[in-house]
């Protein structure tokens, strides 16, 4: 297996000559990293996938933010069905090309539209969950409780940045940030990858003290003990989604 170059994942910036077939919006983005064996995450991925890793590590991450203005690109946006929240657990894979990409252990959502589309055009395992966000003196309060689920999962964050930076190509940050392919599974197997455009997120570093590691158990693993070693909020994202197509 090829382990991306950063000329890999630079190539990925490039918005590809193929159709969009949806725009849509990410605000209040929070990116919350642990470091992971990467050995406990490959059990865990099909395939034809392999864990990818900065300085011999792996991550799990948990992004919850909003969707905004989300609609095929031939349609405009419907009230109550093109705004909701997203709460997701993922992790950083490349295939065997060395390509990289993200692949989402699981991805929570308030509007089961979302849910079912998401299932059956890009194979990704979406989950219905009762969510709610609210801003309380410029803090973000994030709240979700997945359907089935007793325990709700809260985050409180900056709901603005302060300052922001662009992450510097090699570094930690861009490792986990920039991330433009998603890969899925099909029903027979086959391992699919599209990509998202959007311009190169502009972070910044925060301290977070409420936020919760549910999804980790949720998904299988251990939940961590420690704090996230990576902790960013950032600016929205304006977003072109390509088809999906097998590997």
């Amino acid at each position: 297996m090829m382990t991306p170059t950063d000329a890999q994942r630079l190539a990925q910036r490039v918005q590809p000559d193929s159709p969009v077939v949806m725009k849509q919006e990410w605000s209040h983005l929070l990116f919350l990293h642990w470091e992971m064996d990467p050995a406990i995450i490959q059990e865990q991925l099909p395939p034809g996938l392999t864990v990818d890793t900065y300085d011999g590590k792996a991550y799990l991450g948990i992004v919850p933010f909003h969707m905004n203005n989300v609609r095929p690109s031939f349609c405009p946006t419907v009230p109550g069905l093109s705004w909701f929240l997203e709460l997701n657990l993922r992790t950083y894979v490349h295939d065997e090309n060395g390509v990289p990409g993200v692949w989402f252990f699981s991805l929570d959502c308030n509007q089961w539209l979302a849910v079912k589309l998401a299932r059956g055009l890009f194979h990704l395992p979406y989950q219905h969950a009762s969510m709610e966000s609210y801003q309380h003196d410029h803090i973000l309060n994030f709240i979700s409780r997945r359907k089935g689920c007793e325990q709700s999962q809260i985050f409180k964050y900056p709901a603005e940045l302060s300052h922001s930076e662009a992450a510097e190509v090699g570094s930690l940050e861009f490792f986990l940030l920039e991330r433009y392919r998603l890969f899925s599974v099909g029903r027979s197997g086959s391992i699919y990858s599209g990509l998202v455009h959007h311009s190169p997120y502009q972070f910044q570093e925060i301290d977070i003290t409420e936020y919760s590691t549910r999804m980790f158990s949720l998904c299988g693993f251990e939940e961590p003990n420690t704090p996230p070693v990576s902790s960013l909020i950032a600016e929205t994202a304006h977003v072109k989604i390509h088809p999906l197509n097998k590997n």
